[in-house]
C-alpha cells in the first residue's frame, strides 16, 4: 500500500513538473501553423548549432572518473546493440526508411529534453551531473550509429558515412574534452553564455516535435511502428538496462548503487525529440517520428512512476 500511494505521488509531481514540456509542444504547433516557422529550420539549428555547444560544455565541464567514463560507454553500446538488433529483424516487416527510423529510435530516448529535468527532480545535484555527463552516451550514439542508421534509409552507405563525419557535434565532444584533459580555462562570462544553449536545446527540441502536429489530419498513423516502437522503448530497453545492471552486481561489482540509478534513468524516458530532428533533416518520414514521439511522451506520464518506484535499484 505504501508503494501505491507513493507511486501516486510521484506520478502526480512528475506530472506536474514536465507541464512545460507540453507547453512547448503547443508553441511549436503555434509557431508552425501561425507564424509559418519551418521545421527542416530547427532541426538543422539544433543539429549543426545548439547541439555542438552542448556537446561541448558538457564535455568541458566533466570530472574524469573511470566509472563516469564507463556509463556514456555503456550507453552507447547498448543503444548500438538495440539498433542494429532492431534494423536486422525489422527487415521482414518494413520495407520502407521506416526501419531505419526504428532503429535508430531503438538505441535512445528522449535523455536530454526530458531526462535531465527528471535527474534533478529524483537526484542529489551531485548524482543529477553525474546523469546530465553521461547523456553524452546518447547523443554520440545518436550522432553516430544512429545517424548512420537512419540516413541509410536515404542515402548509400558511403553517403550516410560522409554525412556523419559532417556532423559537428562528434568534433565539438573532441574539443571539449581536450580542453579539459589540457586544462584550459574559460572564463566565467565564456561559460554562463554557453549554458544558455542548455535552455535553447531543450525548448526548441520539444518545439520541434510540435510543430510535426501541423497538418496532424494528413498523418498517415502506422499503428505496427507505433506498438514496435512503445514496446521497444517501454519494456526492451529497461529490460537490457536492468539486466546490465544485474550481471555486474552479480558478478564485477564495478558500479555502486549510485551509478545504477543514473545508468537505470536511462530507460525511463519517452522516444528521443532528436528523432524527428534527424529523419527532418534527412526527410525520412519525419511525420510518422513525431507522432510516435508525441505518443510515447504521452504514455510516459504513467510508466515513469510504475518504472522509479518499482524498479529502480535502491
Amino acid at each position: 500500500m505504501e508503494k501505491f500511494y507513493y507511486t501516486i505521488t510521484l506520478a502526480s509531481y512528475i506530472g506536474f513538473k514536465i507541464v512545460p514540456l507540453y507547453i512547448n509542444l503547443f508553441l511549436g504547433f503555434i509557431s508552425s501553423r501561425f507564424l509559418n516557422v519551418k521545421r527542416d529550420t530547427i532541426a538543422a539549428i539544433l543539429i549543426y548549432i545548439i547541439g555542438p555547444v552542448v556537446f561541448f560544455t558538457a564535455s568541458y565541464r566533466v570530472k574524469f572518473d573511470i566509472s563516469m567514463v564507463a556509463i556514456p560507454m555503456i550507453v552507447l553500446f547498448i543503444g548500438g546493440i538495440l539498433s542494429f538488433g532492431t534494423y536486422f529483424l525489422g527487415k521482414k516487416v518494413f520495407k520502407d526508411n521506416t526501419l531505419n527510423i526504428l532503429a535508430f529510435s531503438a538505441g535512445t530516448g528522449n535523455t536530454g529534453y526530458f531526462g535531465i529535468p527528471l535527474a534533478f527532480m529524483l537526484f542529489d545535484e551531485r548524482l543529477a551531473n553525474v546523469y546530465v555527463f553521461s547523456v553524452l552516451g546518447s547523443l554520440l550514439y545518436e550522432s553516430t550509429i544512429g545517424f548512420f542508421i537512419i540516413a541509410k534509409g536515404s542515402y548509400s552507405v558511403k553517403d550516410s558515412l560522409i554525412r556523419v563525419l559532417k556532423l559537428p557535434a562528434i568534433y565539438a565532444m573532441v574539443l571539449g574534452l581536450s580542453f579539459n584533459f589540457l586544462k584550459i580555462k574559460l572564463s566565467v562570462d565564456i561559460l554562463n553564455y554557453l549554458d544558455y544553449f542548455k535552455g535553447a536545446y531543450a525548448v526548441l527540441g520539444m518545439m520541434m516535435i510540435g510543430m510535426s502536429l501541423h497538418g496532424l489530419n494528413r498523418m498517415l498513423i502506422d499503428k505496427i511502428f507505433i506498438s514496435v516502437a512503445l514496446i521497444i522503448k517501454f519494456i526492451l530497453f529497461p529490460l537490457v538496462i536492468l539486466a546490465v545492471i544485474y550481471i555486474d552486481k552479480l558478478f564485477f561489482q564495478f558500479f555502486n548503487s549510485d551509478f545504477y540509478k543514473v545508468l537505470f534513468l536511462f530507460g525511463v524516458p519517452p522516444m528521443a525529440g532528436n528523432v524527428v530532428a534527424i529523419a527532418t533533416l534527412l526527410k525520412s518520414n519525419p511525420e510518422k517520428a513525431a507522432i510516435a514521439v508525441i505518443i510515447s511522451t504521452i504514455v510516459s506520464i504513467f510508466t515513469i512512476p510504475v518504472m522509479v518506484a518499482y524498479l529502480m535499484p535502491a
